[in-house]
């Protein structure tokens, strides 16, 4: 798959939401080094390559992929343990995605509908937002709370219900990962994508409206009628 012709320098555009959804890993902090340790440690208790189980475990919820290796172990109790031990056991190896920490305290303090919407257990989700100290959001939707995880759009459409939009197909999403982007556009939505993880080719394949380097490109401009404005700067085109 080549790469696309062009550049990150299209001039700033602002669009108009009635609700955000934002992915977690890749999106809001940046943990491959503490997945990657942590899918060496598990990968070695199955006896399985860690770099077969990493080559397809991105944007995947864990109960999924330890349903390929090991099905005794894909179950809740489980995956919420070992996710739960990845921020107490490798806190420092995570960084925040750039602009993620001001994008979330002006979506807050603006009053915007927003949440996150992740492949990952509360208990790693929590664990994150506590190590890193970062904006809690008051909508979560996390891998325990949904049949089937993304690309399968309904963790998105659980998010919009969660918001209180039921009846809206405004929504934009914030994705780093194909599998995202295909959840959030099979779900009726703008889906902002992130160049923090995957190639540019991969991302347009995958369908996203708008491609940034990460989310110092992304701005809340207002909130107006529960409305939020977001100013995109800087996209590939």
């Amino acid at each position: 798959m080549t790469e696309p012709q062009g550049s990150f320098s299209a001039p700033p555009q602002v669009v108009t939401f009635d609700g955000l959804l934002s992915d977690f890993d890749g999106t809001i902090v940046d943990s491959t080094d503490a997945i990657v340790k942590h899918w060496h440690k598990i990968g070695a208790e199955l006896g399985v390559d860690p770099k077969v189980i990493l080559a397809t475990s991105h944007g995947r919820r864990s109960i999924d992929t330890l349903a390929l290796y090991d099905t005794t172990k894909a179950n809740w109790e489980y995956v919420s343990y070992i996710e739960g031990c990845i921020p107490k056991e490798y806190g420092s190896d995570a960084v925040e995605i750039p602009g993620a920490r001001s994008l979330l305290s002006a979506l807050d303090e603006a009053g915007a509908r927003w949440g996150v919407v992740t492949s990952g257990t509360r208990a790693l989700l929590e664990g994150w937002l506590g190590v890193m100290n970062l904006t809690h959001p008051d909508m979560l939707v996390v891998a325990e709370d949904v049949e089937l995880g993304k690309p399968d759009p309904r963790c998105y459409l659980l998010g919009r219900a969660k918001l209180g939009l039921e009846h809206s197909s405004s929504l934009v999403v914030l994705e780093d990962a194909p599998s995202g982007i295909r959840a959030g556009k099979a779900a009726g939505f703008k889906v902002l994508a992130l160049a923090t993880t995957h190639t540019l080719a991969q991302l347009q394949e995958a369908g996203a409206d708008w491609i940034v380097e990460d989310l110092r490109s992304v701005s809340v401009k207002a909130v107006a009628d529960g409305q939020i404005q977001l100013e995109i700067r800087n996209a590939f085109q």
